[in-house]
């Protein structure tokens, strides 16, 4: 098929220069390029993520409640008061 195409001057030069390098026509060198652009990516597998396991012992201190916001937040604001 025909196409009229509006190419920057200085890509067309550079397009026929490297077509002429190769030994091939501007045509075969657009259509290469064209389907190198429109291939579809092979989509590689996702790499398996490792997440870090804590093996040591601990926990959390004694009197804590890990079921009250207000004993959890206590602990963490470090103002001593561990009552829940």
């Amino acid at each position: 098929m025909k196409t009229t195409l509006d190419i920057d001057d200085v890509l067309i030069t550079r397009a026929k220069t490297a077509a002429a390098r190769k030994r091939t026509t501007l045509t075969r060198l657009v259509e290469e390029g064209l389907r190198l652009r429109l291939a579809e990516p092979k989509r590689e597998p996702a790499a398996r993520v490792v997440l870090p396991v804590f093996a040591g012992g601990g926990g959390m201190r004694p009197g804590i409640d890990p079921c009250s916001n207000r004993s959890m937040l206590a602990a963490a604001d470090g103002d001593g008061n561990d009552d829940a």
